[in-house]
């Protein structure tokens, strides 16, 4: 037998497993499927299913993007439109100045930057509180580490709300020191870094880093801080990006604990600040004022979905 007659051989053989895999891949997605391998091959029950793919899937786009684009629409229509045929396309015109009464007269662009302050804030101190623990927990492994640990996972079965009391007396008299913390981002940025589903995400990824890496560090005389930040922060950003997400999205959209502690309007977020002004602004200036909170986080989404499609996966892979 000739090499030419081997390559090809080898080559049909590479072939026959692609197309063995690929087949047996199909048929083991159609055998989790409602519709069975054999009934996809009658073309009645393959355009049936497309169809109902299909209507399924635009009664999703609608469901998730009428909402938006009629925010949209209300935002520059006039208030006496929207009280006579809310679904009319502007029957009196396109009506730019909600926006000028929104960025001028209510002053939003101060509350958008008390929201960006209060989640990058909350961001960095769920970092290092959250990054600090899990690697004390995970690498450093004190004699008291597991109890710790199982502490930490109770808190999670905890419903918040049973919490605000005692966190509000807190905030109100910071214990040690006897100095409230009220009206300042750190009533919010602290409560937010402490964050026990946070810990628990990064300490199950830092279990996954290899033990040799970190003791090869130690032989070379690195010391615990040596070993985080040139060792464990590097091998974890991936997992340091989906902490720094949810932070920001989970204090964007918190309203009750910033309302109990941020009482003062100059250091409100555009969530607490909204439901305060909306009794003097006109309906399609609030509309206007809604649909400039809404886009911000889209926005952010658009930039930033592969990062929070993977922090969606891992949060639901600590759930299950």
């Amino acid at each position: 037998m000739t090499d030419l007659d081997i390559r090809e051989e080898t080559t049909a053989t590479v072939q026959d497993r692609r197309f063995w895999r690929r087949s047996r891949g199909s048929e083991d997605e159609a055998g989790r499927s409602a519709v069975s391998w054999g009934d996809r091959k009658d073309p009645r029950v393959r355009w049936t299913l497309r169809v109902a793919q299909l209507l399924v899937l635009a009664g999703l786009v609608v469901a998730a993007v009428f909402p938006i684009v009629w925010l949209a629409k209300a935002s520059i229509s006039t208030t006496g439109d929207l009280i006579r045929d809310p679904l009319a396309w502007w029957p009196s015109g396109i009506d730019l100045s909600n926006y000028d009464v929104v960025w001028n007269e209510l002053g939003i662009a101060k509350y958008l930057l008390n929201t960006l302050w209060l989640a990058l804030g909350s961001a960095a101190v769920t970092l290092v509180l959250c990054v600090t623990g899990a690697y004390c927990l995970s690498i450093l492994r004190p004699r008291w580490g597991a109890v710790v640990y199982w502490a930490v996972l109770a808190t999670l079965f905890i419903p918040g709300v049973i919490s605000l009391v005692p966190l509000y007396l807190t905030v109100l008299d910071l214990p040690g020191l006897g100095i409230s913390l009220l009206n300042t981002m750190w009533a919010v940025w602290l409560p937010a870094g402490a964050s026990a589903f946070s810990l628990v995400l990064a300490k199950r990824f830092f279990d996954s880093i290899p033990r040799e890496l970190v003791e090869a560090a130690r032989i070379d005389g690195a010391g615990p801080v040596r070993v985080l930040w040139s060792v464990v922060i590097p091998l974890s950003r991936p997992i340091l990006s989906v902490l720094a997400l949810l932070a920001c999205v989970s204090a964007y959209k918190e309203y009750l604990w910033p309302l109990l502690v941020l009482q003062d309007p100059n250091v409100q977020p555009i969530s607490v600040a909204l439901p305060r002004v909306e009794p003097s602004l006109e309906y399609s200036a609030m509309m206007a004022a809604l649909f400039l909170s809404l886009i911000i986080p889209i926005v952010l989404f658009l930039i930033f979905q592969r990062q929070f499609l993977r922090s969606v996966g891992m949060a639901n892979g600590i759930k299950g």
